[in-house]
């Protein structure tokens, strides 16, 4: 039964990879109550403007909005209220150096399911310039056309 494990994507942060450079990525996990859960199994969770800080030692996931449970009436917590992040002392204080020292970022870049646990995909990114940005959209907009054009050739021969 070794290796073999059950990922179910919740969530994605697509913009973080268009304004970051994702150089690493940790897996953490994530302090939820019970309707968050809920909610999360129903797919209602937005890591688009989402960061993680680093607090007293302590990771903490800022501005991921996760949507009150439908049925959670007094047991709904405030959906965009800061969450800790679990992970294990030596890599956040490692993490927190690298951010103070270094100019880089702790960006979440997705939300899953690993079995029946909730896990936060944490990316140390850095920033992007605008000509990046270019850069990027310009390489994929030749992907695409190289790729109408393969499709068109094979349709004609």
């Amino acid at each position: 039964m070794a290796g073999k494990s059950n990922l179910k994507t919740i969530a994605q942060n697509k913009k973080a990879y268009h304004d970051y450079f994702v150089e690493e990525s940790f897996e953490a996990g994530i302090e939820l109550v019970g309707t968050e859960v809920k909610s999360l199994r129903q797919g209602r969770a937005n890591l688009k403007d989402a960061w993680c800080s680093v607090v007293n030692g302590e990771m903490m996931l800022n501005g991921c909005h996760i949507s009150p449970y439908d049925f959670g009436n007094i047991f709904n917590r405030d959906p965009m209220r800061v969450r800790r992040l679990l992970m294990h002392k030596r890599e956040i204080l490692r993490l927190y150096g690298v951010v103070k020292q270094q100019g880089y970022s702790l960006i979440p870049l997705s939300l899953y399911f690993k079995d029946s646990r909730v896990k936060v995909q944490v990316g140390l990114c850095k920033g992007k310039k605008n000509y990046d940005k270019r850069e990027d959209i310009a390489k994929r907009d030749a992907q695409r056309n190289i790729e109408r054009e393969l499709k068109e050739r094979n349709r004609a021969g």
